[in-house]
């Protein structure tokens, strides 16, 4: 099997659930509650930092990755899962 090159994704988070990546060791995102039938990664970090900072401080979603296939999705992953930026309600855009 030919070696496949591995691309950064971009996970907004709110906090609930950064502490349970947190309690992961950085290791893997926590499986999706039922109202949360998909994983929403993205391929850039202007992307997410638009739904970080613009929804998720307002509790907003929505989904790309099956929430069945997030175990898989963890087993892939390389490396730490990084944070690389904080927005609060406190200074959301309306």
């Amino acid at each position: 099997m030919p070696a496949q090159k591995a691309v950064t994704l971009f996970r907004p988070t709110g906090e609930r659930e950064l502490a349970l990546v947190l309690d992961s060791g950085w290791k893997a995102f926590p499986p999706r509650l039922p109202d949360q039938p998909f994983f929403y990664p993205v391929l850039n970090d202007e992307y997410a930092t638009q739904i970080a900072r613009d929804w998720n401080t307002k509790d907003g979603g929505t989904g790309w990755i099956p929430a069945e296939d997030l175990e898989a999705f963890n087993r892939h992953l390389v490396g730490p899962i990084e944070m690389i930026a904080v927005y609060s309600s406190a200074n959301a855009q309306s």
